[in-house]
This record gives C-alpha cells, sequence and structure tokens, in this order.
C-alpha cells in the first residue's frame, strides 16, 4: 500500500486522500481474492508503484506475479488484461493517461466491450482500466482531455468517475467485483483531495448517485472534478438567496436517471456541469432525458456547462477560461432562477 495510506482499524472516520483510498481498496481486494491482478506501466515497487504512487507496496506484499509492470505498450496492457479476464481472472489494468487510452480503443471497444455479446454470454470480461486526467496541471492537448463521453457511448462499458475519497474507495471495491469491463476515471484535483472515510467502508453500487447537497430552487448534476465547482458555486447561491441541489452522478454510464428525475422535478430547474467538451458530452444525454421526462414541470430550460469544442490548452491563462468555473455555474443559476 502506498505510505500515505492510514492503517484502517476498526472506530472512528479516517482521513484520507482518493488515492490512498484506491490503494486501500486494491490491498483489500487481493488480500480477500487471489484472482485480482494489477497490471500497468510501473505498478510494481520497483518501478516506484505507479505514475501517482497508487500501487505503491503492492507488489511486494503480493509478489510479481499478480502485479506487473509492463512496458510502454497500451494495446498489450490491455489485450494482456482482456485474455486474463476470459480465464477467470480480475485485472484490474492502469492506463497511465485516459489520453492514451485511444491506443488501445480497439481491444477496449472491440473485444473488452463486446465478448459478452459475440460469445452469447459465455464469455466475461471483468476487467476495471484505472486511467488519469483532468486539465488544471498544464499538460495540455495530448494528457488531460476527458473522454469519457466515447465509452459511455459504448455499450458493454461501466464509466465510474468518483469525486471523493469514499467514492474512491467503494466504487473500486465494486468496480472489482463488476463481471464486466469498468473504465475508473481518477483525476488530480479528486485524487489528492483529503476526506474522512469509515474505515470499514465496503462497495459502493455502482450506477447510484448521490445526493450530496439537498436544495429546492435549481438541481446541480456533476461528477469528479466539476463536483469542486459545484460546491462552490452553491455557497456563493445560497448567499443570493438560491437553493441549490447537487447530484453526483458517480457512475457516468450506466447514469442514475431516477436520483436526477426526482431532483429536477422537485427544484424544476437543472444544470449539467462537466469538465468534457459540452459538444456532444455526457450532459447532452443527461439533459436530452430530462426534458423527454419532465418537460411540462421544468421551470427553465435545462442548462449545460462543459469545455469549449477545441484541444485543452498549455498557457495557464486559457487552461482556466477552458475549464468551466464556479462563476460561470453561478451566472447560469442565476439566470434560470430569474435573479
Amino acid at each position: 500500500m502506498s505510505t500515505d495510506t492510514p492503517t484502517l482499524e476498526t472506530g472512528e472516520k479516517v482521513k484520507m486522500t482518493g488515492q490512498a483510498a484506491v490503494s486501500a481498496a486494491l490491498f483489500e481486494a487481493m488480500e480477500k481474492d487471489p484472482k485480482v491482478l494489477v497490471f500497468g506501466e510501473d505498478v510494481a515497487d520497483r518501478e516506484g508503484g505507479g505514475v501517482m504512487g497508487t500501487t505503491r507496496g503492492l507488489s511486494s506484499k503480493f509478489g510479481d506475479l499478480r502485479v506487473r509492470s509492463t512496458p510502454i505498450a497500451e494495446q498489450s496492457i490491455i489485450g494482456a488484461a482482456i485474455g486474463a479476464a476470459m480465464a477467470g481472472y480480475k485485472p484490474v489494468a492502469e492506463i497511465m493517461l485516459m489520453n492514451f487510452t485511444t491506443v488501445a480503443m480497439d481491444m477496449i471497444v472491440n473485444h473488452a466491450a463486446k465478448l459478452r455479446f459475440m460469445s452469447g454470454g459465455q464469455s466475461q470480461v471483468p476487467l476495471v482500466i484505472r486511467t488519469l486526467t483532468g486539465a488544471g496541471f498544464q499538460t495540455a492537448g495530448q494528457h488531460a482531455d476527458h473522454l469519457e463521453a466515447w465509452f459511455c457511448h459504448t455499450a458493454g462499458i461501466k464509466v465510474v468517475a468518483p469525486s471523493n475519497p469514499t467514492d474512491y474507495k467503494g466504487l473500486m471495491l465494486s468496480a472489482i467485483q463488476d463481471p464486466d469491463p469498468v473504465i475508473f476515471i481518477e483525476t488530480g484535483k479528486t485524487l489528492f483531495a483529503p476526506g474522512e472515510v469509515d474505515p470499514n467502508q465496503g462497495a459502493i453500487p455502482l450506477g447510484k448517485a448521490a445526493v450530496a447537497m439537498p436544495g429546492t430552487d435549481v438541481t446541480l448534476i456533476s461528477y469528479s472534478s466539476m463536483m469542486f465547482a459545484c460546491y462552490q458555486a452553491a455557497a456563493e447561491l445560497a448567499e443570493a438567496g438560491i437553493s441549490a441541489e447537487i447530484v453526483d452522478l458517480r457512475t457516468v454510464s450506466p447514469w442514475d436517471k431516477e436520483t436526477v428525475l426526482a431532483s429536477v422535478e422537485k427544484t424544476g430547474r437543472a444544470i449539467v456541469v462537466h469538465e468534457a467538451v459540452r459538444s456532444f458530452g455526457p450532459g447532452a444525454e443527461i439533459a436530452a432525458t430530462i426534458q423527454e421526462e419532465l418537460f411540462g414541470k421544468l421551470k427553465a430550460p435545462v442548462k449545460r456547462l462543459g469545455a469549449p469544442y477545441c484541444a485543452v490548452p498549455f498557457a495557464k491563462v486559457l487552461e482556466d477560461a477552458f475549464l468551466v468555473q464556479p462563476a460561470d455555474v453561478v451566472a447560469t443559476a442565476k439566470a434560470i432562477c430569474g435573479k
């Protein structure tokens, strides 16, 4: 386990980061089930335990047969993981950055996602693909894209995007046990944000959203790093007399329609906020569903906030303009609330 992972003992909640929570989940899953494996570039201890140190300590504990550092060959990483999954193992494969999933798209989309369908249900691919992304660190156009819409569009894949340490641990435990491929999206902003986690935190079901903050006037629907923008915006809106309810999707696909629709039916207004490019993004699907299901109950059109249709800029001033800011959420909420 990584060096900043607290020892989990029965008792009060412990403070940990999302990174430590993922490490704790991997440690727990591997200890309980010898079929859980870890693949990826530099994931073993002799190479540092992953680019973020998330897998540090695992190879020393469980050995090189179960924690395998790989060459810089994303297609081979996923191909080997698919083969292991079909053979009865539960591999957790790390693709260092989400942009690099493009190298393995054939393996992910045409093999991992479709083998259950193409085998008539005889083959399962219980594979987790951990991957890191997100703007805000000046890593530019080939290292920071949120590409979840591609995978949400692909039948057979689940897409998970935690925003806090509790969800990082609980969702990772569920992802490892899921019989189908899961894309597990990590970001620098959420991975190192501290939070309190129940030492006995178990699996959190995939496909279930959380009402992170109750409200009555407008629903903010988000996930991953943009949850921070929503929290800050909600505090500013409260000062202006607007009560915002925040729904954290947690799982982007399949998304929790029941929780989202119940919230929007109550408030009558909705804003979908994500870091991914606004055009053709997950927010379009969510907004369309809300309009179809609640058209006569809405007090205002559903709004979407996302990145502009361009590559992630390198220059800090442009990167800040690229990202949705709390002020954007506040301005949109005030507009649809008539303030």
